[in-house]
């Protein structure tokens, strides 16, 4: 595998983001990658490795960069406070805008093969990867949201108001046990879909609480869920960035 930490220029700054692929049978699909809300950590650096290890590149950039290149809060009540003031502080416009420095990054790497890019968002970022395919949908041919939070808010940019414009393929990984996104939220947002005829599935993860793909989450980590999840993403991707 080669890796790599680069930054990425964006309208608002320079954005660090991590870079992985195969070290050969390039050139790859593209995938970019959205952290949840503790940032863009060696956990995530992990699974982005999981997932280029099947043949794609795979960028994972710090969604965080406009207030810090680094963000580890420790694990206590100030740690809590300044991770969602963090997390309050993005909305779906900027993150759109992020998307599209990433893409013209994807387009000038050697690396990557010309067409269809893919897009995967935990927790906070469930949104991002809805609005980025409704944004970018002659680019985005598939978008998967993992335990995604606030898929529909009050918010003018809400992801929810943008699906009818999305042409690629939609996926939702929902934890049985998820106050961040009880399950009548979902069912409207799968009446939005329906109504909009978005390509899309939702799949319950029974027993599986909010976070369990994260192997380093203690107590919440579930790995035959975790396991699923990844046989999903790697079947998403496969027939709509391989196979196009």
């Amino acid at each position: 595998m080669i890796e790599t930490e680069l930054d990425i220029r964006t309208r608002d700054g320079e954005m660090n983001t991590f870079v992985v692929h195969p070290d050969e049978g390039g050139p790859f699909p593209a995938i970019l990658f959205y952290m949840d809300a503790p940032g863009k950590r060696e956990e995530l650096h992990d699974m982005a490795r999981r997932l280029a290890s099947v043949g794609y590149l795979v960028a994972l950039p710090n969604l965080y960069y406009r207030k810090t290149r680094e963000f580890a809060p420790p694990l206590d009540e100030a740690g809590m406070k300044k991770m969602f003031e963090m997390m309050m502080h993005l909305s779906n416009t900027m993150i759109v805008s992020d998307t599209e420095a990433l893409l013209a990054f994807v387009d000038r790497s050697p690396h990557v093969r010309r067409g269809p890019v893919g897009v995967v968002g935990y927790c906070m970022s469930g949104p991002f990867v809805c609005a980025a395919a409704a944004h970018f949908p002659d680019r985005i041919a598939a978008a998967a949201s993992i335990y995604g939070a606030r898929l529909i808010s009050d918010a003018a940019d809400s992801a929810h108001r943008t699906l009818d414009k999305v042409k690629g393929e939609l996926y939702f990984a929902c934890a049985e046990i998820d106050r961040w996104a009880p399950k009548e939220q979902i069912d409207e947002l799968e009446r939005i879909m329906k109504a909009a005829g978005v390509r899309h599935r939702i799949e319950w993860y029974p027993g599986a609480e909010h976070g369990f793909a994260f192997p380093q989450r203690k107590g919440i980590y579930h790995k035959p869920s975790a396991e699923r999840h990844w046989q999903r993403l790697f079947a998403l991707f496969d027939r709509n960035l391989k196979r196009s």
